[in-house]
């Protein structure tokens, strides 16, 4: 008996091979990767998410972008991190599997250094969380700007362009830069300036900046140097005088520095200059009128119209008084009179002269007040040297301490005048050069020591009273207010250590005068020479009274003879 074979089964052509595996490979469970997934139930917080597995997945809501609109039976793509995890349920992640979307974007974009357009999301701690491709990227704040921002809050919800400038595969960073797309454009922008712009033009800006020493003017995104000198034909302390932040102005370039991309501005120039035809308007010897706009150690500054000033320096002041500083003359703003002395178109300098102005009152001082001459006038200073005196308005001449008295020691000029007293004294010098008078008081009497060298010559003797005891010597009063003095080792008296021992004031000395120096002004008087001469002449005497006996012996004796010789003859 033949077994049955049992059924026969009909070999499967390709498309029925086909349909079988498709049905297959529909029911196997995905595997951890990439996968599509329906949002099955969305709350406050969460976002329930069906893969095709037993249990399903849940999605944290901050996982979507905040302008990302979602609903119940959406397909989303997400990311299969594990088929269970320990509470049973999928572990699923949206950011990683639109981080994958976009890799090979971003890497792209990343590799060329192309720019993205980015919207920012948020404000985090040191920076910005900018969407790019669907995913989140860091924007440092140092990548914001090429300069400070105010606020990083103004940018939430603005898109912008960036550029990534880092990424890190493992940890999911991205970052991004809006900085380095800022300086790529400033530089382009430099460049094409740098390329067009020349001497002469005329530019529209807006102040960046104040220093001391200029400004900084925006040339709509090259800075241009408006230095102070260049601001005002006229005299500027400071910038702000005439420049405020964010003043538009217009500048003219003056120069440009293609090497080192710089551009220097002026505004003076953009008026005419005025010191164009200084030289005739301001000749030499033309009397002005100005104002003081600046006072300093060595004259003032005077704005004859805006843009020139003169300087009348300090020498040029007065033609009689010693000016330290103009500020005992004027102050700013006082309106002056002056005279031109000097042009220098070149240098945009004028000299003026406020002396000149005025008559020079030392025309004929010469003749007025000659040598030897006898003038009166009125002290206006008194200083520790002598005093100064008032001949008339602008001319002064100076007693000096060592003309005051031949005879008194002046300590100070104060001890014999005072301010504002009228003097008479003797023209001594006149300097026309340097504008000076030497004036003398104690040359309207005569030189007393003259008159004592006359009197007693060196030589002669003089009887004296001690004015004072010195511990080297002896003052001693002679005529006419003079003193003598008698060196210790010129008195006669011995055995002391001191004068004071042996002398008094008051005593009366007898002395021989030994010298009489002039130039010194000295007389030295010596008592040992005195005395020592007295003796010389007592010896003397002595020995003539000896003599006296032995020649009248002789004289008889000479005379009995002769009478011998004439009785014999007689």
């Amino acid at each position: 008996m033949k077994e049955d074979a049992g059924p026969v089964v009909e070999p499967m052509d390709d498309g029925e091979l086909e349909k079988l595996l498709a049905e297959y490979i529909e029911k196997e469970e995905p595997k951890v990767g990439l996968v599509k997934g329906k949002i099955v139930k969305i709350t406050d917080k969460e976002v329930v998410v069906n893969v095709g597995l037993k249990s399903e997945g849940i999605l944290a809501l901050s996982e979507f972008n905040e302008d990302e609109e979602i609903k119940v039976g959406d397909e989303i793509d997400v990311y299969l991190e594990d088929l269970e995890g320990d509470e049973g349920l999928a572990q699923i992640s949206k950011k990683k599997a639109d981080f994958l979307k976009v890799w090979d974007d971003i890497k792209e974009c990343y590799s060329e250094n192309r720019n993205i357009e980015g919207k920012v999301l948020r404000r985090v701690k040191g920076g910005l969380m900018v969407n790019i491709f669907g995913v989140e990227a860091f924007l440092p704040g140092s990548q914001i700007d090429v300069k400070p921002v105010n606020s990083i809050d103004d940018f939430v919800g603005k898109v912008i362009p960036v550029r990534v400038i880092k990424l890190n595969w493992k940890r999911k960073n991205i970052v991004v830069s809006r900085r380095v797309i800022l300086e790529e454009e400033k530089e382009e922008e430099k460049k094409k300036f740098f390329e067009s712009v020349k001497e002469g033009d005329v530019l529209e800006g807006v102040v960046k900046n104040i220093t001391e020493f200029g400004a900084f003017i925006d040339l709509g995104g090259i800075d241009g140097l408006l230095h102070v000198t260049d601001m005002s034909w006229g005299r500027i302390a400071h910038p702000s005088e005439i420049l405020a932040m964010g003043d538009k102005i217009k500048v003219k370039v003056i120069r440009v520095d293609r090497e080192h991309e710089r551009v220097s501005l002026g505004l003076k120039q953009l008026e005419p200059n005025p010191w164009e035809g200084i030289e005739e308007r301001y000749t030499i010897g033309k009397r002005v009128k100005g104002r003081v706009v600046s006072l300093t150690d060595y004259g003032a500054f005077i704005e004859l119209e805006k843009g020139i000033e003169g300087l009348i320096h300090v020498s040029e002041m007065s033609w009689t008084q010693h000016i330290q500083h103009p500020s005992e003359l004027m102050k700013i703003g006082d309106i002056v009179e002056a005279i031109v002395l000097e042009v220098n178109k070149e240098e945009q300098r004028i000299s003026l002269g406020l002396r000149q102005a005025i008559p020079d009152p030392w025309k004929d001082v010469e003749k007025k007040y000659p040598a030897g001459s006898k003038v009166e006038g009125k002290i206006t200073n008194i200083t520790s040297f002598g005093v100064f005196v008032e001949l008339e308005e602008g001319v002064e001449g100076l007693l000096h301490v060592s003309d005051i008295s031949w005879t008194r020691r002046i300590g100070h000029p104060r001890e014999v005048f005072k301010k504002g007293q009228r003097i008479e004294c003797k023209v001594l010098s006149v300097d026309m050069e340097k504008r000076r008078i030497a004036l003398g008081l104690k040359q309207l009497e005569p030189d007393p020591l003259k008159i004592f060298s006359r009197r007693h010559p060196v030589g002669s003797n003089i009887r004296a009273k001690v004015a004072e005891l010195l511990p080297r010597g002896i003052l001693v009063e002679l005529e006419r207010g003079l003193k003598g003095f008698v060196p210790f080792s010129h008195l006669e008296r011995r055995g002391m250590k001191v004068p004071a021992e042996k002398y008094s004031e008051g005593e009366e000395l007898n002395l021989k005068v030994i010298e009489i120096n002039q130039k010194g002004r000295n007389i030295v008087l010596s008592e040992t020479r005195y005395y020592e001469e007295q003796r010389a002449k007592e010896e003397k005497a002595e020995k003539e009274e000896l003599k006296e006996p032995e020649k009248e012996s002789k004289g008889v004796e000479k005379k009995a003879e002769q009478e011998k010789k004439e009785e014999k003859k007689g």
